[in-house]
């Protein structure tokens, strides 16, 4: 059988970065074929190259067998091929219709369109509303539009960058469903995912890329998560490790009947009772879009609550507090989208460093003028601890891949060492060792006496880190227990808000 697509000896180079170094590979029709490799490995810049998005350096790509120049995105969507960026390339001020519309070429009938939407979404599994404003759709119900916006494309290849990163276990659930429809009608899919789990079961072939060579191809059916691991990083992963009976100090993180106004579709918090005690880790767990942006908008007070003491930090009432006076008690925080809200994109890491660390570290910036050199310190203690890779000394936030920018983010806050900290997503798109030492330094900071709530959709990352668990539906908040209380149909019922009768009494 004749490949679909083949990478011929790809070598991309940036500056003095070679992200990708002689790369072969080959997709066949009907294929779900994974992309594996740690973060910088060279994977987004590769399937860039194949979305025509960038060119390169040398070497070429083939399609059924012919060799091929993939000039621009819309010459490979003619050519048939579909992509799902890891950083979603929507316009929020538009509505899923009219994102959808801006991909397609000439004319169209938002009507007639919508209607399309619809049909195609419903028929596939991932409903989307064609009315919906971009700006109030949840990040998993935002994908739904990027994959039903190719879908309409009728693509011979889709590609498809960490696509269960922002989507709950039934989520992914379907999604592998519509994967496997795709496939069975002959449409190919280019699948990267740190998920190794779900490699196994998804995917019947795999190419492994690190420092931007291929080391490895396989079928991962045959490997293990650990072997799969082993071959990404080249060494074996660290487990995580949890102290069992560890002490627990006092309550650092109250929430005393929090409350928040329901703002045009932003999901209202109800009456949220937690008590987060120094030396623990507390997950929430939930479906997308039941409220944990505005629990953590709360929290870091982004947005007010509805009285002072709604937000208790080390027995300080705080909930009329902005986030800079909270930072200055002692507390950080890491939202879940890192470019554009977690880090500016245009800046460099240096400067990103400042947004956040100008109240709390002395000498940072002091009567309006930055201290350059101590914040290219602090970047670069954060770029070494974490393993941030990137092409230069101190580059802008959205040269990155995603991965490593979520490394930077949440190391940032966790190099400070404060004493409450709430993250949402912490290991969003990060490879299999990087998830690792990620949880381990949450785990390490709770045991140090800190605080540490985790806001994450990944109940195998919540079940490794937490001490106590509860669960969020349509904003309201079950009541936090002991992990060993919970099961996964437990979790399940509860995010379906079995919980908010009982809680609410």
């Amino acid at each position: 059988m004749v490949d679909l697509l083949a990478a011929k000896n790809i070598v991309k180079i940036f500056g003095t970065l070679r992200a990708n170094d002689d790369v072969s590979l080959s997709v066949k029709q009907g294929e779900i074929h994974a992309l594996l490799g740690e973060n910088g490995a060279g994977k987004s810049t590769l399937v860039k190259m194949i979305y025509g998005a960038l060119q390169p350096s040398s070497g070429h790509f083939e399609w059924l067998g012919k060799q091929i120049a993939i000039e621009s995105p819309s010459a490979a969507r003619a050519l048939g091929v579909g992509m799902v960026f890891q950083h979603f390339s929507l316009f929020e001020a538009l509505t899923a219709a009219e994102n959808i519309a801006l991909a397609l070429p000439g004319k169209f009938d938002v009507n007639t369109l919508s209607e399309r939407v619809r049909k195609l979404s419903a028929d596939y599994g991932l409903p989307v509303d064609p009315a919906a404003s971009i700006a109030d759709l949840s990040v998993g119900q935002r994908q739904r539009v990027e994959i039903v916006r190719c879908l309409l494309q009728n693509p011979k290849l889709l590609i498809l960058d960490e696509p269960t990163s922002v989507l709950t276990p039934q989520e992914a659930d379907q999604l592998f469903i519509t994967l496997r429809r795709l496939a069975a009608e002959g449409c190919a899919v280019l699948y990267i995912s740190h998920r190794l789990e779900e490699v196994r079961q998804l995917c019947s072939a795999a190419t492994v890329l690190r420092h931007g060579k291929v080391v490895a191809a396989c079928d991962p059916r045959k490997e293990t998560p650990a072997s799969l691991a082993r071959m990404m990083v080249g060494t074996d992963v660290e487990a995580v490790h949890a102290t069992i009976n560890h002490h627990l100090g006092p309550v650092r993180l109250a929430l005393n009947a929090l409350s928040t106004k329901a703002d045009g579709f932003a999901v209202a918090m109800k009456n949220a009772m937690l008590e987060v005690r120094g030396g623990e880790v507390v997950a929430i767990a939930g479906v997308a879009g039941n409220g944990q942006s505005e629990f953590f908008d709360a929290l870091s007070g982004e947005t007010a609550a509805n009285r002072a003491d709604a937000v208790m930090m080390d027995g300080v009432p705080c909930g009329f507090e902005n986030i800079t006076r909270r930072r200055k008690r002692g507390a950080a925080f890491v939202p879940e989208e890192r470019l554009g809200h977690a880090a500016v994109p245009a800046f460099a890491l240096s400067n990103n460093t400042v947004l956040t660390r100008h109240a709390v570290d002395e000498g940072l910036a002091k009567r309006g003028v930055i201290n350059l050199s101590m914040a290219m310190r602090i970047a670069g203690k954060v770029i070494a601890a974490y393993d941030v890779r990137k092409g230069k000394p101190d580059p802008e936030a959205r040269s990155l891949s995603g991965g490593n920018l979520q490394k930077f983010t949440v190391g940032r806050e966790l190099e400070r060492r404060p004493g409450i900290l709430v993250v949402n997503q912490p290991t969003w798109g990060v490879d299999a060792g990087a998830a690792a030492t990620i949880r381990q330094a949450l785990i390490d900071l709770a045991r140090s006496g800190s605080a540490v709530v985790v806001i994450s959709q990944d109940l195998d990352e919540i079940f490794e880190i937490a001490d106590r668990i509860a669960v969020i539906s349509r904003g309201q908040l079950s009541r936090a227990e002991p992990k060993n209380t919970w099961t996964l149909e437990k979790i399940g019922l509860a995010m379906a808000g079995a919980h908010e009768v009982a809680h609410a009494a």
